[in-house]
């Protein structure tokens, strides 16, 4: 991990997950991209290319650089390798175009940003990245004084496709020798699958992925829903982290085929790190 890209509303959680970023940093001698968004209404200034001359957005800009230089003087960036960057446009097309452009190894959001006058880092742009990045978007909610992370959970249905999701998330897993457990959500009626077909089910996934099947890291858990399921499963095995593969809209399998990656990003405590599939 070389470069960590983290968009900015200059609000409580946009901090946390700027510190969340810091700290990663900091553990793979990494360079943090801080970038901010200024998302103009069209019906001011048009569907067209922003003009940057126009008074009124270079008067945006000034407020925002001005913002940008005070939100940056925290004590956490002080030996980080960083730059920042204000743009104005479409928030979640240029956070995705930047990741692009500056070949960025991972995106750390926070989940909600602030309301009244400030520029806002809404919801549906962090659920917008999670579905659509091409690489692993990493979303923190509460503030994280020490990254420590002991218990990471993966969440998956154990299809061959989210092996790569696997191997990712193990790898992150890793870096922090962190436990990885496994964690599948059995749903009522048609969904439902007995323990003898899920273990088989993981066995098969855990063989391409040249890994034992250690049942004592496994957890089946009962739930109504996926989201509910990877939630509670979580929480009861005391996790750091959800990781998790996310088929964007796709809907290649009754796991992840709509919304679930979102859902779980949305109303997990937990931070959550997800792999596009």
């Amino acid at each position: 991990m070389k470069k960590i890209l983290v968009p900015v509303d200059f609000s409580t959680p946009s901090e946390n997950a700027l510190k969340v970023a810091a700290d990663l940093a900091k553990k793979n001698n990494a360079q943090v991209c801080v970038l901010h968004v200024i998302e103009l209404a069209e019906t001011l200034f048009g569907s067209e290319q922003f003009n940057v001359d126009d008074e009124q957005i270079v008067f945006f800009m000034k407020m925002a650089k001005k913002r940008f230089a005070k939100f940056m003087e925290k004590d956490f960036l002080k030996e980080i390798d960083y730059k920042d960057m204000v743009d104005i446009g479409p928030t979640s097309k240029y956070i995705s175009e930047y990741a692009k452009k500056e070949n960025v190894d991972m995106i750390v959001m926070g989940s909600t940003g602030v309301s009244g006058l400030e520029e806002v880092l809404i919801g549906s742009n962090t659920e917008k990245i999670v579905r659509t990045s091409p690489v692993p978007v990493l979303v923190v909610k509460k503030k994280m004084e020490d990254l420590s992370i002991k218990q990471v959970v993966f969440a998956s249905d154990f299809d061959l496709e989210s092996l790569k999701a696997y191997e990712n998330a193990k790898k992150f897993a890793d870096s922090f020798d962190a436990q990885l457990k496994l964690l599948y959500v059995n749903l009522p009626g048609n969904q439902f699958y007995s323990t003898k077909e899920i273990h088989e089910q993981m066995r098969k996934f855990l063989h391409e992925a040249e890994v034992e099947l250690n049942e004592e890291n496994v957890m089946i858990y009962n739930d109504y829903t996926i989201q509910l399921g990877v939630i509670n499963g979580a929480n009861t095995l005391n996790a750091d982290l959800i990781a998790m593969p996310t088929h964007g809209r796709r809907g290649l399998s009754h796991f992840f085929n709509g919304s679930i990656g979102e859902d779980v990003v949305n109303h997990s405590t937990l931070p959550v790190i997800t792999f596009k599939i």
